[in-house]
């Protein structure tokens, strides 16, 4: 049985490798936080704590690697032509990390962003081997994704004499560049803007109301977020959309 070209089997090995995936990741959110050993012997030691996140790593990690899998399918050319597939698969559990970390303890560790960046120097250096152009886009895409946080850190803590963004995040997009290229971190920089205004005026109203003292919301999730829709739509279709609510606005502007 075939699903999208690719045999059924192949898909309990993906789910199984996603499970495996999402077992270390529970592991990482546990022990990055703390400064503690990634690789240690008390890995294989059961913590009840940490058992319901164990499954949700587990999960999220398998279901997303099998639309991964539906999507770009696997090509018989060789290691190289499924290289988008590969590099997605390694980002995977380093968003997921990015997630959780920073949800629950508002940083994105250095160690996380320094393993992004590790990994997308090394697949940006397997792609220019045989696309320089496609190289050159995925250094541009670093450069883009770091420069515009940048910018907008600085002309936040200019504007409002406090600072509205971390470096975490700035360090974050820099290194997400190296596995999307300058036209997907775009994307993901507008529609992570458009989801988080959503988000925060939500949150900004069930604070309101439970009286809650805490402003800051870490962007990091809606980083990843952003990321992952983008993963899955078509590129330029954030583009497309914007621009359609940008014409249908002025739209009813002029009529007014």
């Amino acid at each position: 049985m075939y699903f999208n070209d690719v045999h059924i089997l192949i898909y309990v090995v993906i789910v199984a490798i996603g499970l495996i995936v999402g077992k270390f990741c529970a592991w990482c959110n546990m022990r990055i936080p703390e400064n503690k050993k990634i690789f240690s012997k008390d890995f294989f030691i059961e913590d009840k704590k940490g058992i319901p996140l164990n499954y949700v790593f587990m999960i999220l990690t398998s279901i997303i690697y099998i639309l991964l899998l539906y999507k770009f399918g696997i090509k018989k050319d060789g290691i190289l032509q499924n290289l988008d597939l590969i590099k997605l698969i390694i980002l995977v559990p380093m968003l997921l990390l990015t997630f959780f970390i920073d949800f629950k303890h508002r940083i994105i560790p250095n160690r996380l962003t320094l393993t992004m960046f590790e990994f997308g120097l090394a697949i940006t250096f397997i792609y220019g081997i045989t696309n320089v152009n496609m190289a050159k886009d995925y250094i541009i895409g670093m450069l883009t994704g770091a420069g515009i946080f940048f910018l907008i850190t600085l002309l936040g803590k200019v504007i409002s004499g406090k600072e509205v963004m971390g470096f975490g995040d700035v360090k974050f997009m820099g290194a997400l560049g190296l596995f999307s290229g300058m036209n997907t971190i775009a994307e993901i920089t507008l529609l992570t803007f458009a989801i988080s205004a959503v988000c925060s005026i939500l949150i900004i109203i069930y604070r309101i109301i439970i009286k809650s003292k805490d402003e800051y919301i870490p962007f990091g999730p809606f980083l990843v977020i952003s990321t992952f829709i983008c993963m899955f739509i078509p590129s330029g279709y954030v583009f497309d959309i914007f621009l359609l609510i940008c014409k249908e606005i002025s739209n009813r502007i002029l009529i007014f």
